[in-house]
């Protein structure tokens, strides 16, 4: 059974730094793309990032570019997420997510709240 378990969340000051973590199991870490999405209240979900099976290729949106780093262990079993320089506009739930044929499976995610 896949399964995916994020941890890591919190409230933090505008500027501070998380890192979020994803356990999986049911599959084996590295080869299958993962990615981070996000969903702030009210609004759909967006993607933040991605490492590609492998680990060689991350790519990031525009709106994390420079600040949030991904990352994965494969002796672990898990994906991570650096946040750094955080903003109030990053308040959101994260999910990772792992892309395996033509399903993709999601977390119940962790949450995300920046604010003074």
């Amino acid at each position: 059974e896949v399964q995916l378990v994020e941890s890591g969340g919190g409230s933090v000051q505008p500027g501070g730094s998380l890192r979020l973590s994803c356990a999986v199991s049911g599959f084996t870490f590295g080869i299958y793309d993962m990615s981070w999405v996000r969903q702030a209240p009210g609004e759909g979900p967006e993607w933040v990032s991605r490492l590609r099976r492998g680990g060689g290729t991350r790519i990031y949106a525009d709106s994390v570019k420079g600040r949030f780093t991904i990352s994965g262990d494969n002796a672990k079993n898990t994906l991570y997420l650096q946040m750094n320089s955080l903003k109030p506009e990053d308040t959101a739930v994260y999910f990772c997510a792992a892309e395996i044929g033509d399903s993709v499976y999601r977390g119940q995610g962790t949450q995300v709240t920046v604010s003074s």
